[in-house]
């Protein structure tokens, strides 16, 4: 098992057995054994009062039931079949109390595994590469910690534990029947491998039907996520009909496969249900001709009931137990994928951001191969300063920020702190001291403040309300009714774009980072709201070393260095006026950008 196969979802749910998926499992199942071997003896008490009140039943008609209707009615009496009854009342009511106790204890210890499984899972991915995630979208994962998990909890706290139930009834049911009567018991034997065969076949001609309905089904909830989010533009551009269409095909593949599914099913438990009463004739044809007690008889047919019961579960279970199979494969994938970097065994400690980064003749690809994002670069950052990234997208401005984070190391080349290459210093160390200010704006559910101070032990109320100060956000913070503590919607939707900026912006100052990265700050807000980001920019990057990306070339006027990069490589450096003045790729990017009024802009190659 690899990355590979988890990436590309190619699941085979038989490269795993359940037994493999037990031994992964056995170290969360250590930690709650007590619980578990009490939910196991539970079971097997379970079991045999299931058996005990047949076995009576069959003792009442034999030695009771039959010599009192012998008997005129008035010298009958019935007594010991009214303490059968209340004796099987009472049985029935000890098997449903422990049935309750044994669920609850099993549900317990499955909610604590998989709590334990999912926190294990969430600090494993936290672990990884941004590489990791750049091929494997958040749905996915989430559907890994969320989904298969469940899937995997309800194998072993349900699947399973029905499974083993089921087989110590059977088991126990033909002991009970070998013990009272064998010729007929083996005779009723001979219809067993029947059963297995009829279930044999529908797992084998339903179980990946299984799968493919959640795949349909998957698709379904996709395609109606995707054109109701987009639902303006769908009707912007009258495309009703052709969204109409893409849901209606995406049912009908789920309804065909559904449907199959759903035949099946009823067709097999049909026909389970119908052997059930071929096994209750021969029962009472065999007994007769055999000549066993009525009381025989009737424990026969009362344990052939019993009996079907486990086996339909046990079928019934087979599509459980291939989610959770497939559950546990990916689950146990995602925990088995390394991180591609990792620490150094002695990490060197922070040099501080004294004198200077410098980027030494860095060459960089995502993919490992010659397809260069990065070619040959060098520059040096002096501490304190500002430095401007332009040039075209793509050009690999984004790339030098992840770098410089590392959340990927360059192919050749190194990239160093006061002369420390960045890979010798532990990651935590490392981007403790930086801040990022995405042109995407991310806010977490909360209120403000927890959105600034992001609940940092080091950060208090008073640094929070400091640092929206400092950066002007906190004109309009107080103005909200509940000022700091206004609660952020999903995304933050109840704030402008320009405000979620300047959120932003009061939390990378209360980190206080020594390395401040500013990545298209201003890049989509009206030329107003830019105004006041401005000001509250050079509040922000005063005296802190800075990197700033940026497409407008409007907002790096004043900045101390810029590196001018196309396709990979450094073609410019210096400040606004020298790289104007000398005519350049520069000079050329920043007219083409105020050229034309009407918005227009040419692509420059």
């Amino acid at each position: 098992m690899n990355k590979e196969l988890y990436e590309d979802e190619q699941i085979h749910s038989s490269d795993l057995s359940i037994v493999a998926a037990f031994k992964n499992l056995l170290p969360f199942l250590r930690a709650h054994k007590k619980r578990l071997y009490a939910a196991l003896a539970l079971l097997g008490g379970v079991t045999g009062l299931s058996l005990l009140w047949p076995i009576l039943v069959q003792q009442v008609i034999d030695a009771q039931l039959v010599r009192q209707l012998e008997l005129e009615p008035a010298l009958r009496e019935f007594q010991p079949i009214i303490v059968l009854g209340l004796a099987i009342v009472a049985i029935q009511f000890a098997t449903i109390v422990m049935q309750y106790y044994q669920r609850v204890m099993l549900e317990t210890v499955g909610q604590d595994i998989m709590l334990d499984l999912k926190k294990k899972l969430f600090e494993h991915v936290l672990s990884l590469d941004v590489s990791f995630f750049d091929k494997n979208p958040v749905g996915r994962l989430m559907s890994r910690i969320e989904s298969d998990t469940e899937s995997l909890r309800l194998l072993f706290t349900n699947t399973v534990v029905l499974v083993i139930g089921d087989l110590l009834l059977i088991f126990g049911i033909f002991a009970v029947m070998f013990y009272k009567e064998w010729r007929l018991a083996l005779a009723l034997l001979t219809v067993m491998p029947v059963l297995i065969i009829m279930i044999w076949i529908f797992h084998k001609l339903t179980s990946h039907r299984f799968l493919i309905v959640r795949k349909r089904m998957a698709e379904v909830t996709a395609t109606l996520t995707e054109y109701l989010h987009g639902m303006s533009i769908v009707q912007i551009f009258h495309r009703g009909e052709y969204t109409r269409k893409k849901v209606y095909d995406a049912n009908q593949r789920k309804f065909k496969e559904d449907a199959f599914v759903n035949m099946s099913v009823v067709l097999f438990f049909n026909l389970l249900f119908y052997m059930e009463y071929v096994k209750i004739g021969l029962a009472l044809l065999l007994g007769s001709w055999l000549g066993v007690s009525p009381g025989i008889i009737v424990l026969f047919i009362l344990l052939i009931w019993r009996e079907f019961d486990p086996i339909a579960r046990t079928a019934d279970q087979l599509g459980n137990f291939q989610k959770g199979l497939a559950g546990a494969r990916r689950i146990f994938g995602l925990l088995e994928i390394e991180p591609r970097l990792t620490d150094a065994d002695n990490p060197a400690a922070w040099p501080g951001l004294k004198d200077a980064i410098r980027f030494e003749n860095v060459w960089f690809s995502y993919n490992d191969d010659d397809n260069y994002v990065l070619r040959d670069v060098s520059f040096e950052i002096p501490a304190g300063s500002r430095v401007a990234l332009a040039g075209v997208t793509g050009g690999g401005k984004s790339t030098i920020v992840n770098l410089m984070f590392r959340f990927y190391d360059p192919q050749k080349g190194c990239i160093t702190i006061d002369g420390v290459d960045i890979r010798t210093i532990a990651t935590s160390e490392l981007r403790r001291r930086f801040a990022l200010v995405l042109q995407d704006i991310i806010l977490f559910p909360g209120d403000i403040a927890e959105n600034i101070g992001l609940e940092a032990e080091e950060i208090d109320r008073d640094k929070i309300e400091t640092a929206a100060k400092t950066v002007a956000a906190d004109e309009f913070i107080e103005k909200l009714p509940d000022r700091y503590n206004t609660k952020v919607s999903e995304k933050g939707a109840n704030f402008s774009r320009g405000e979620r900026q300047l959120l932003s912006f009061a939390r990378a100052l209360a980190f206080d980072p020594e390395l401040l990265i500013l990545d298209e700050a201003t890049s989509s807000v009206d030329p107003e709201t830019e105004r006041t980001i401005q000001n509250s920019l050079k509040k922000l990057t005063s005296g802190r070393t800075s990197i700033i990306i940026a497409h407008r070339l409007s907002t790096i006027l004043d900045v101390d260095q810029i590196l001018v990069i196309r396709k990979g490589e450094i073609v410019e450096r210096g400040r606004h006026t020298e790289l104007i003045l000398a005519g350049g790729y520069y000079s050329k990017l920043f007219h083409l950008q105020f050229k034309n009024k009407n918005g227009a802009l040419t692509n420059v190659k």
